[in-house]
């Protein structure tokens, strides 16, 4: 053999080791496509800091996160193919289950976030409103598609409220209509819309602050979806995925501040310290609550699932009853000792 030829076949030879072990660690890598529920602000951290810090990479996952527009287009996106798994309110997953029964792709919830809905209403001291029950016959102003808009039957009921009339809007434009007194109260998640407000140049000591959750609404929040394919191709990745999420969740509770700066990465032209009371306030709320540590995170309750499920069906009016079997699967979810990474807040 020539030594010319000798060269071409070994490199032929190199070639195609190259290929071969480059293929296989491309398999090793599965590629997610993540849709969170908004914008790239404060509590993006929860899924951004795992992906900074290679939490995702270490798991052998190539995961890309992408911004969103609210729950409904995640739940939709999810269904489409168009993504893998996302970020979304979980009474929006319901919805979307009881409404479209023979859609062939219904995403399921696999992983606990918010373990109680952050949506509340909100209004200035000076409205005169203190209590849930100045809250009759007043003028509401919340986008049609707001979480706390689409469930305030469910508060209502709690509340025994009525003769409630609504004003919608788009999102930029709620805290700006309550600021000006346009409306008496909106609806809206309370980290959102409070530091909003605060922009506005609304004090936050004249802000009322009603939570849902501490008037009788014991909602679920926002969870980790899933598509079918991907529950049924790849299970292992989904598992993956929450377990180096998780980590990262960890992670953003110890270290809020750090965390935020891998939410500036990503978009920079975000307020670094309204973000970070943003994202505490998110904590300390929804993600670090006491429900959150009763029930463990990540995890959810049978009886309330089924409550939550019966009260969207009559709030949404859906087309048919939500199935809360249908809508949960925890058996993608980390160890009860993976999963215990909330620490008891401070005294």
């Amino acid at each position: 053999m020539s030594y010319r030829v000798f060269l071409k076949t070994f490199s032929a030879l190199a070639f195609c080791v190259a290929s071969a072990t480059g293929g296989y660690a491309h398999a090793q890598n599965t590629p997610i496509k993540f849709q969170l529920d908004w914008r790239f602000e404060g509590p993006a951290a929860l899924f951004l800091t795992p992906a900074a810090k290679g939490y995702f990479k270490d798991a052998k996952l190539d995961v890309t996160i992408d911004a969103g527009n609210g729950s409904g287009g995640t739940v939709t996106r999810v269904a489409s193919g168009s993504y893998d798994m996302g970020f979304a309110d979980l009474a929006a997953l319901m919805e979307f289950h009881a409404n479209n029964p023979d859609a062939p792709n219904k995403p399921v919830a696999v992983m606990m976030v918010y373990n109680n809905t952050p949506a509340s209403v909100m209004a200035l001291k000076k409205s005169g409103i203190k209590t849930v029950a100045d809250l009759n016959g007043k003028k509401f102003g919340a986008p049609v598609f707001d979480a706390g808009r689409r469930a305030f039957p469910i508060f209502a009921k709690a509340n025994s409220i009525s003769g409630v009339q609504w004003t919608a809007m788009d999102p930029p434009l709620r805290e700006t209509m309550l600021a000006r007194g346009d409306v008496d109260a909106i609806t809206g998640f309370t980290f959102t819309s409070l530091l909003n407000l605060e922009v506005r140049g609304v004090k936050a000591e004249d802000v009322v602050v009603l939570p849902y959750a501490d008037h009788g609404v014991k909602l679920y929040g926002n969870v980790v979806i899933a598509s079918p394919k991907m529950i049924k191709e790849n299970p292992a990745a989904i598992k993956a995925f929450l377990l180096a999420f998780t980590k990262g969740v960890k992670d953003v509770i110890a270290k809020p501040a750090a965390a935020i700066e891998d939410v500036k990465a990503r978009d920079g032209i975000i307020n670094t310290a309204l973000e970070t009371r943003r994202l505490q306030l998110a904590i300390d709320t929804v993600v670090n609550s006491p429900d959150a540590r009763s029930e463990g995170f990540g995890q959810v309750k049978g009886p309330r699932l089924t409550l939550m499920a019966s009260q969207v069906s009559d709030a949404f009016n859906t087309k048919t009853r939500v199935n809360a079997d249908a809508v949960w699967n925890g058996s993608f979810l980390p160890s009860t000792a993976e999963l215990n990474i909330l620490p008891v807040p401070k005294k």
